[in-house]
């Protein structure tokens, strides 16, 4: 006979799995499994992420990217009134 120990009677995940079961893993304290547990907090801002390496993703450079676009949107819309 199997013993029942602490962690056989921890909360389960109550994820459905592909099967449509539901996730038989221990559930961490916000509710679901280390698989199931929702979103990371994501990577590092700033430097810490290597963001200025090349400084593509930079904030600046995301507003001047976005900028010019519009620009160009702009531009093709008149261009197509003209016409």
């Amino acid at each position: 006979m199997q013993n029942v120990l602490s962690m056989h009677l921890s909360p389960r995940c109550g994820a459905k799995t592909r099967s449509g079961s539901p996730c038989r893993s221990p559930a961490m304290p916000n509710g679901r499994c280390r698989m199931h547990g929702g979103s990371s907090p994501g990577a590092p801002k700033g430097k810490a992420n290597g963001m200025y390496r090349h400084g593509r993703y930079t904030n600046e450079a995301l507003a001047e990217r976005r900028e010019l676009s519009a620009w160009i949107r702009a531009m093709q819309r008149s261009a197509e009134e003209v016409v």
